[in-house]
């Protein structure tokens, strides 16, 4: 001690060693606490994710199933009709005139 003092000097020995103590555990406390933190946040980031995915899979099994019932909706007479009419469009049967002649003209005539 540099000054002699009216207090005993084990007192202020155990003063100056419990603010020792506190002032070098004041380092790992604030880790432990930034860790802690950093731990919370990702959990509620996982707790996010997964509330998000179950919000999704709703909303998948939604759609699909709006879509299955606007196909047992249709009308299964307009359905087969439509289908006739996208099925015989005439395109083939053009094609295949067109064929035909093509090859007429690429025939030798016989002498």
């Amino acid at each position: 001690m540099a000054f002699p003092t009216s207090v005993n000097d084990q007192i202020t020995d155990a003063v100056t060693q419990s603010n020792v103590k506190v002032v070098a555990e004041a380092p790992a406390m604030a880790m432990a606490s930034i860790y802690q933190t950093m731990a919370h946040s990702t959990g509620i980031l996982f707790q996010n994710a997964v509330s998000a995915q179950q919000q999704q899979n709703t909303l998948s099994q939604a759609s699909t199933n709006q879509g299955v019932m606007q196909i047992y909706s249709v009308d299964t007479t307009a359905g087969a009709a439509a289908t006739e009419k996208v099925a015989q469009g005439g395109v083939a049967d053009n094609l295949t005139s067109l064929l035909t002649v093509l090859q007429s003209f690429s025939k030798p005539t016989g002498l």
